[in-house]
């Protein structure tokens, strides 16, 4: 028996899939889990964790921040800094200060951009961050949720969480594949492992006639200029598949088709291409 449950958390949609027959306090457990996890990770509220580390520059972290914050450093590492957790600042100076449902469609321009690149460290559970820095895990703090999540549900059967597009699977159900809808005309079948999916075609505004959305290049501090409208990745885990997705994003679609990961490329002008062995 397929069962769903959805609900809004971490500024997004949330969706829960479960093979199972019983499957009401496991729903409850993993919309409890999404809920401890966004007071962790959000920078929206005032009282999260990632807010007081921000604030102060340092914290003695619990475990689940400490890793989600090494995960974001690994990936820094691994792709050259194209994906960057110190991206605060430059969302904030693109407009995205605020959660999305509050970000005003158009408004006016904020002067320069802002900081990326700052050193953070990690000592056991001990995070600082270099002054003048700040910490945002919008979007890999959402395929970490998902991942987390998915494990705890998978105590009760097979499953699918997906947390705004980031999705993880466990076991497969009675119909042999998960069907996740990349677009109205395109389902992809995921037997394992996460898929995620970057783009600028849904989080954007108009600062004074310019567009702006919430994918910053860490190399600019300013929202990526691509000729790409829309990047679906199949990945290892979600959190693998939100980091490529990114990178496929900043790099552009001559580049995207070079690195030939599985991935659905969705260019500005409506050109979609497969790469990776989806076609």
């Amino acid at each position: 028996m397929i069962a769903h449950r959805s609900f809004r958390a971490m500024g997004t949609e949330i969706e829960l899939v479960l093979d199972a027959n019983s499957h009401d306090t496991a729903f409850d457990r993993a919309e409890a889990e999404f809920e401890r996890l966004e007071q962790v990770m959000s920078r929206f509220r005032p009282t999260s964790e990632l807010s007081q580390l921000n604030e102060a520059g340092t914290l003695d972290a619990s475990a689940d921040l400490a890793d989600v914050v090494g995960l974001a450093l690994a990936a820094r590492e691994e792709t050259g800094g194209k994906f960057d957790p110190t991206i605060h600042d430059a969302l904030v100076a693109a407009g995205y200060d605020r959660t999305f449902d509050e970000v005003a469609p158009t408004g006016p321009a904020q002067d320069g951009a802002g900081a990326c690149g700052g050193c953070v460290t990690i000592d056991g559970h001990r995070i600082e961050v270099e002054p003048g820095y700040r910490l945002d895990l919008g979007g890999i703090g959402k395929g970490f949720a998902a991942e987390r999540v998915a494990e705890l549900l998978a105590c009760s059967g097979p499953c699918l969480v997906s947390a705004g597009g980031d999705v993880a699977v466990r076991g497969v159900p009675a119909e042999g594949v998960w069907a996740v809808a990349v677009d109205d005309s395109l389902t992809l079948g995921l037997e394992r492992g996460g898929l995620a999916t970057s783009g600028r075609d849904r989080r954007r505004w108009r600062c004074d006639q310019e567009e702006r959305h919430h994918l910053i290049d860490p190399a600019t501090g300013r929202s990526s200029e691509t000729d790409l409208l829309r990047v679906t990745v199949i990945g290892r885990t979600a959190v693998d598949a939100e980091v490529l997705a990114k990178v496929l994003f900043l790099g552009g679609l001559a580049a995207a088709i070079d690195r030939d990961a599985p991935a659905v490329l969705l260019a500005e002008d409506g050109t979609r291409v497969l790469t990776g062995g989806l076609g």
